[in-house]
């Protein structure tokens, strides 16, 4: 069976002189057009499905164009109204592939992981929190009780520690560079704050030892952000985790999940390598090896 792979060509956005990469999801998708994928065109999550996740003052907001100087400034993007549907795509986008999981064992979302959006505002990129809503949109919908974040993102998932800090149903796993942004990082289930220029084994020793706790937790569903940015070449990371490390990382995780028979639902999160390709080679590879762990 292929591996459910939810993307949208729309994930392109125009950011000129940014650093966030857009491109790289049409050269991931690009390059894994020959492998056992199923590729799935997203749509749009409502403002309803929005609203079990974020205040209603926001949403309003940002449905009205009245974002603040200082919103932006937070947010740190070049905002443009527009950009609302995108997110809203991408949401939707890991929305579904969250439903695909739970169907299928296993599904992935080129797009997601924006871990820093708050319930009452966006920071770092992050307008929504996709894997936030996710969540509850399946726990609203009865196709899951409880559910595992593991956030592998280099930076610290602040925004859904926050906003699942009194949920007991759902496990906060974070393991990100501990001297990085962002500043105030609200107490996950599980942190492990790594050193700067923390490497493979350091890296790989820490996983291990988290995931059983994870999986402890009795999840219905893992999230994985499998971020690129612990890469050893990010420009935002300052983390000296190899290529082959990191599909050591993602295999380690498919395993736990595998052995707990827990479905498990990847998004791709971030990743800033000053040559593009470097980021879509760590992300192809965790789409190889989710491949890999569902036909074996």
């Amino acid at each position: 069976m292929p591996l459910p792979v939810v993307y949208s060509r729309r994930y392109d956005i125009s950011l000129p002189g940014h650093i966030w990469p857009t491109t790289k999801y049409r050269l991931i998708a690009e390059r894994i057009s020959g492998l056992s994928v199923q590729l799935i065109e997203p749509g749009e999550v409502s403002w309803e499905d929005l609203g079990l996740v974020h205040t209603q003052e926001y949403l309003t907001k940002i449905r009205e164009n009245r974002l603040t100087n200082e919103d932006i400034t937070t947010l740190e993007l070049p905002w443009a109204p527009e950009l609302a549907d995108a997110f809203r795509l991408m949401v939707g986008g890991t929305c579904q592939a969250a439903v695909s999981a739970i169907r299928d064992g296993f599904a992935a979302h080129l797009g997601g992981g924006l871990h820093h959006a708050f319930a009452n505002h966006g920071e770092g990129f992050c307008l929504f929190n996709d894997v936030a809503v996710a969540v509850r949109v399946l726990k609203r919908d009865r196709l899951l009780r409880r559910a595992a974040i593991v956030d592998c993102d280099v930076h610290h998932g602040n925004g859904t520690a926050m906003i699942f800090e009194r949920d007991p149903d759902v496990f906060t796993f974070s393991i990100h560079q501990q001297h990085n942004y962002p500043m105030f990082k609200p107490k996950s289930g599980l942190d492990i704050g790594l050193r700067d220029g923390a490497g493979d084994e350091e890296y790989l020793a820490a996983m291990s030892t988290a995931l059983p706790r994870v999986m402890q937790s009795g999840p219905d569903l893992v999230a994985y952000l499998a971020g690129a940015d612990p890469y050893e070449g990010d420009r935002l990371g300052g983390l000296a985790v190899t290529k082959e490390g990191l599909v050591k990382r993602d295999r380690l995780v498919f395993a736990a999940a595998r052995a707990a028979s827990v479905p498990v639902v990847t998004v791709l999160a971030g990743g800033y390598a000053l040559d593009v390709r470097d980021t879509v080679d760590v992300h192809v590879g965790t789409i190889q090896a989710m491949i890999d762990a569902l036909i074996g």
